[in-house]
């Protein structure tokens, strides 16, 4: 029922974005177009990109919401790990456009911005500030009680629309008081500049989950302590493994019991330690092999605080 409550706010706000997307790249678009505003255009540019990765953080968190099946016994949970790859690629791309265009307009003049229509610029700017402020809000922390990559990424995006919504606002005052139109290409390309530090992050992060790379260090720490709970319980353990996909979490690792330990006494030992790791961290499947000590394997000295012991 939990799992259920959780992906249906995830499509809820997955489904906010897009609807937000999709009217600031219309508004923004059709404004820089009446004014001849490059930055302003970039930020349509910028939205129209963001517009498309809601989408496919939409489909992603639907997608990964689905249960392990025949093809896909371990989930679906890459799906969003793949959605934050995309995402990022198509801010590359979005930046590329926007530098290209601001160059341009750079190194030709380009169209001449109407100073006349510069206050409805800032309007728009002004209104996606506060939009993009709030749908980022909610979707990042829809996000973090989910632990889905993909809803992050989309509230990464639009924090980003926040900053750069803000600087072009800011710009074109600086246009109006001065009359320096070529100030709007050079906000233009640190726009797109801090769009391609946003996408590197991204990139960077779903790339590492694409891979299979470890959980964060709290994680696995966290992993080792509880296992070193149950200490008096076995002997030893090793070769923990841990991988993230989207949302879950895979724990692997090996328990050393003493050979004469009886088999429904070492499976109530794994289950107990199974049902505490999944109580800290939901959505987490754990493999654990059993190995039987030959009496060399040493007894564990644990150097972990027991919480459970503390309470």
């Amino acid at each position: 029922m939990g799992a259920d409550a959780d992906n249906t706010k995830k499509q809820n706000v997955a489904r906010l974005s897009v609807f937000s997307n999709l009217f600031l790249t219309v508004a923004k678009i059709i404004t820089g177009i009446s004014i001849g505003s490059v930055s302003i255009i970039s930020e349509g540019i910028h939205s129209g990109m963001d517009l498309l990765a809601s989408c496919i953080a939409y489909f992603s968190v639907k997608k990964s919401a689905e249960p392990p099946d025949e093809d896909h016994a371990f989930g679906h949970g890459k799906f969003e790990d793949a959605s934050g790859l995309i995402e990022a690629l198509l801010i590359v791309l979005a930046a590329g456009i926007i530098i290209w265009e601001a160059c341009h307009k750079l190194l030709t003049g380009g169209e001449m911005i109407s100073l006349e229509l510069l206050y409805a610029g800032m309007i728009v700017m002004g209104i996606s500030a506060v939009i993009n402020f709030v749908v980022s809000q909610r979707l990042m922390k829809v996000a973090k009680e989910t632990e889905s990559i993909a809803l992050e990424s989309d509230a990464w995006h639009l924090r980003t629309d926040v900053l750069t919504s803000a600087g072009v606002f800011a710009g074109l005052v600086l246009i109006q008081l001065t009359h320096l139109v070529f100030l709007d290409s050079i906000i233009a390309i640190i726009v797109a500049l801090l769009i391609l530090r946003e996408a590197y992050s991204l990139i960077r992060r779903s790339f590492a989950d694409l891979m299979d790379e470890s959980l964060d260090e709290d994680e696995v720490i966290l992993i080792r302590e509880i296992i070193c709970c149950h200490a008096n319980e076995f002997t030893n353990f090793h070769s923990l493994k841990t991988r993230r996909s989207g949302p879950n979490r895979f724990v692997e690792f090996h328990l050393m019991m003493p050979r004469a330990t009886p088999l429904d006494a070492a499976h109530a030992v794994l289950k107990e330690i199974e049902n505490e790791l999944v109580a800290e961290m939901p959505r987490t499947s754990v493999i654990v092999h059993l190995d039987p000590c030959d009496g060399r394997c040493g007894k564990m000295e644990c150097s972990f605080t027991c919480k459970k012991a503390e309470k």
